[in-house]
């Protein structure tokens, strides 16, 4: 696939990753990481994609991602890695309350997309609800629209109490859906099994344990961010690669890259400490998703103008 020449490309061979500045893209911080690679590869170009809170890459295409807007219209956006407007496709009958996190799930020979209605900033919902649709394929001019049918829809409730989330992702290798809190501190992590998820229409999650290896903020940080500083650390979007091995979570301030052992639940793998990028830089970094080879992994922000960075990590052995 073609790429869009960018302003900001990092290529790190040492231990200290430089951050790009979203408005200069000059260096705007040094920390300890391993090397990497960022490119801002795009824009997001949809007028009506303003507040992107989850990124799924598409498996009917490879090179194309589906996002969605967290409040308004239950629609899909397709974009590909330069952040191009590929049309829109909507899930019916469903509902946009608060989606902040997308999916895909392999039923018989294919994906479902799931949407999570499942932010909940004030922790007062009862329950949170799943959507689950047939992933959508382009159609004439390898365009998507039209509607796709809401296959299931699956009800969700917190063990103890309702909880802010924004981050789902399902583990192809324990065969579940994953949930991180965002303003726990530290986040917890949540899981319904996938045959649940599928023939249930309401279900308890299952607590699995605390994530308490995402740096806390600095005194860097709070003259940096602000007001906003107990919340750069939160999780906000998260994904596990399709062999179940990697896994990334997103915040404000950084991205952070687990490895899993062979005969590890995810519980545990995110218990050691991970590899950490400070940034990609944008205003609110949201939306994070493995390309459908599971190599490189592409962000983008919730406020707009919104970039689209791609991000690849050298490979080192594994822990």
């Amino acid at each position: 696939m073609h790429i869009k020449k960018t302003s900001c490309l990092l290529i790190l061979a040492s231990p200290l990753l430089a951050a790009c500045s979203p408005e200069t893209g000059h260096e705007a911080a040094n920390i300890e990481a391993s090397p990497v690679t960022i490119l801002r590869t795009g824009w997001l170009a949809s007028d009506d994609l303003m507040e992107a809170s989850g990124m799924k890459a598409s498996y009917s295409r490879a090179g194309d991602f589906f996002l969605h807007n967290d409040e308004g219209e239950p629609v899909l956006y397709a974009i590909d890695e330069t952040g191009a407007d590929l049309g829109t496709v909507t899930i019916v009958p469903a509902r946009n309350k608060d989606w902040e996190d997308i999916t895909s799930v392999p039923v018989d020979d294919g994906r479902w997309i799931v949407a999570g209605d499942i932010g909940d900033n004030k922790a007062k919902r009862k329950s949170i609800k799943l959507y689950f649709a047939q992933e959508p394929k382009p159609g004439k001019r390898d365009r998507y629209s039209g509607r796709v049918d809401l296959e299931h829809t699956l009800r969700l409730e917190y063990p103890d109490k309702p909880r802010d989330c924004e981050s789902m992702a399902y583990d192809p290798i324990g065969k579940q859906l994953l949930f991180l809190t965002k303003r726990d501190k530290p986040a917890r992590l949540y899981a319904v099994d996938l045959e649940t998820a599928l023939n249930e229409a309401h279900a308890e999650l299952k607590f699995l344990g605390t994530i308490a290896k995402l740096r806390p903020p600095t005194s860097k940080d709070r003259i940096h961010w602000g007001g906003r500083t107990d919340y750069i650390s939160q999780p906000t979007g998260f994904d596990i690669s399709d062999d179940g091995t990697d896994a990334v979570i997103i915040t404000y301030r950084s991205l952070y890259r687990f490895k899993r052992k062979a005969d590890e639940d995810w519980l545990s793998a995110l218990q050691r400490k991970p590899e950490e990028v400070v940034g990609p830089p944008a205003a609110q970094n949201e939306a994070i998703s493995y390309a459908a080879n599971g190599k490189a992994i592409f962000v983008t922000t919730e406020k707009k103008p919104s970039p689209v960075y791609r991000i690849e990590f050298k490979e080192t052995e594994s822990p």
